[in-house]
């Protein structure tokens, strides 16, 4: 198994941010901001930035794939590559693109390296601060340099974290707008990657999503699981971004993702 080398992605990635990223963070020009489907925002920026990474940590592994946001929405064929007996790089620009267009601080660039069904390592990077988090497989997760001790547990009443309101199906919505009121805090970066940053650090305790994009949570998954905290679908099962799912809870253990389903199957079972 391939493993590379920190210092290399650190180096790239710092390289991105002060060449493409941080010379346009507010001081964007209009043309440089656009939308796809005609709602999500998309920056000049985030495809020269993801360009650069497809070339750049190709290098690294030979016959490597690579799977971007902004690829693939020109081409939603390339999921198909988690799937081969090869490696792939999953890349997030600037994951927090709202943020970095109205001059909001909280974004991130999100890169992972994953065979077939494994995720062997990922990183997220700060480009303001230059804050770099990474993990590798059952090695645990670093934040610039230094390992991540376990996170603390909390209960449900005493946790703070996010639920996604949207794409959810309707009976699912339901139970969600319910859900919410039995957290300390619900609110969002507008950034995942700045949340499962958080969440791993422990200023942050949980994030419930059900549109699962994979370039959105491969990264956080690893950091999390590898910092003690814990992933699982509404059945239980752990992340499986090489298949098709929705309905995702990530948490700082493996407790509260079971005190959060139990809630689930209570608000179901009181509303049916």
């Amino acid at each position: 198994m391939e493993i590379v080398d920190n210092d290399k992605i650190k180096s790239i990635m710092y390289d991105v941010s002060k060449k493409n990223i941080l010379p346009f963070f507010r001081n964007l020009k209009s043309n440089q901001i656009n939308y796809k489907n005609n709602k999500d925002i998309v920056t000049s920026i985030d495809i020269e930035v993801e360009n650069y990474l497809n070339k750049t940590l190709s290098q690294l592994i030979k016959k490597s794939n690579f799977i971007g946001e902004e690829l693939y929405f020109k081409n939603p064929s390339i999921l198909d590559n988690y799937n081969k007996s090869e490696y792939c790089w999953t890349v997030d620009p600037i994951d927090g693109t709202s943020n970095f267009v109205n001059g909001k601080k909280k974004f991130a660039i999100m890169i992972a390296l994953t065979f077939k069904k494994n995720i062997i390592q990922s990183w997220i990077y700060k480009p303001l601060t230059e804050d770099l988090m990474y993990a590798t497989n059952k090695k645990g997760t670093y934040i610039n340099g230094h390992k991540v001790f376990k996170i603390k547990n909390k209960k449900i009443v005493n946790s703070t974290g996010s639920i996604s309101f949207k794409y959810w199906n309707k009976k699912d919505q339901n139970t969600i707008y319910i859900l919410k009121n039995n957290f300390k805090k619900i609110n969002s970066y507008g950034s995942i990657g700045c949340e499962y940053f958080d969440i791993v650090l422990g200023k942050r305790d949980f994030t419930i999503l059900s549109k699962l994009s994979p370039w959105d949570h491969i990264p956080g998954v690893l950091l999390v699981r590898e910092s003690g905290g814990a992933d699982c679908h509404f059945d239980k099962k752990r992340y499986k971004f090489n298949k098709k799912c929705k309905n995702l809870i990530v948490s700082n253990s493996k407790t509260l993702n079971l005190e959060i389903i139990k809630k689930i199957e209570e608000i179901n079972h009181d509303y049916k």
